[in-house]
């Protein structure tokens, strides 16, 4: 059965144009789940029921794996069968009739304004590294990337004098995001400061890079965060996804609509943004409960 993964692999890569980190984690599910499947005897896909599937869902969740996890793992087991139906590996697809974990909607974590300015400030300094992290941290709170986005933006994608940033999303769908003043000034301080001086031979297509001139990781950027918000005395404990989230959150609690957030944060399906106005209302009602003389 493994023989297999790697076929379907190339496929999410060629055919559906999949993000690295996506490919990964149904990379990761599916080597567990063929694991468990060889060790069920099952040596082809026609061998394959959904009673195996269940069996395989059960072990997971007796292994206190969350159910979002467990969701992540039924959705790339669905598309690897239909794979094998489309290039007539296997007859039918087990995976249709097994019902999804039920997943709870827990309400997106975000900073208010004086967490947003107190990990500006723990920025501040003369260092570049103090340059290129504040950069960092104001452009992705005034654009709502994803850290991969974010981290793997390119010099070409960002346009300062008319204040717009394109930007690669899921799916390989492009969009095109405003800037924002105050990060406009930021990324154009590093620029002038930093950036030319630590990739002198204009080699690097990308904007911001480590102390070294290579390009800036995913993890590297999580440490950064981390070191931030630990210097400005934040207990949250925030992630890149966390600035994220208080981008969107801010743009509605100050009026922006709906579709106009959908289309900045790159979300496919409004639903996926309207967990935001969750988040305003639930803000609200604690306003409310903690002012109003008979909250």
């Amino acid at each position: 059965m493994n023989d297999y993964l790697d076929l379907f692999i190339s496929y999410l890569t060629v055919e559906k144009g999949l993000s690295p980190n996506t490919r990964s984690a149904y990379s990761r599910d599916l080597v567990r789940y063929l694991d468990f499947i060889e060790k069920s005897g099952r040596q082809k896909p026609s061998d394959v029921g959904p009673d195996d599937i269940a069996a395989f869902m059960g072990t997971l969740q007796r292994l206190e794996i969350g159910p979002r996890s467990r969701a992540r793992c039924l959705s790339a087991i669905r598309m690897f069968h239909k794979f094998l139906m489309i290039e007539n590996y296997a007859d039918c697809n087990p995976a249709t009739i097994i019902e999804a974990p039920r997943t709870l909607h827990k309400l997106p974590q975000f900073l208010d304004g004086r967490e947003i300015d107190a990990l500006f400030t723990a920025c501040l300094g003369k260092r570049g590294e103090d340059l290129r992290d504040l950069a960092m941290l104001e452009l992705l709170y005034a654009t709502g990337l994803r850290v991969s986005e974010l981290v793997n933006l390119k010099l070409r994608e960002v346009n300062l004098d008319s204040g717009y940033l394109m930007t690669v999303g899921k799916g390989n769908k492009e969009r095109l995001v405003p800037i924002g003043d105050s990060a406009r000034l930021r990324v154009a301080a590093y620029l002038d400061t930093v950036r030319y001086r630590v990739d002198q031979r204009r080699q690097s297509p990308y904007l911001f890079l480590s102390r070294l001139g290579g390009a800036m990781s995913r993890q590297a950027f999580w440490d950064i965060i981390k070191k931030r918000s630990k210097m400005a005395a934040i207990r949250k404990n925030i992630s890149p996804h966390t600035l994220r989230h208080s981008f969107a959150t801010h743009l509605l609690e100050n009026g922006a609509d709906l579709r106009s957030v959908q289309i900045m944060l790159g979300h496919a399906d409004l639903a996926s943004t309207q967990i935001y106005t969750h988040v305003t209302r639930e803000r609200l009602k604690r306003l409310h409960q903690q002012i109003h003389p008979r909250g």
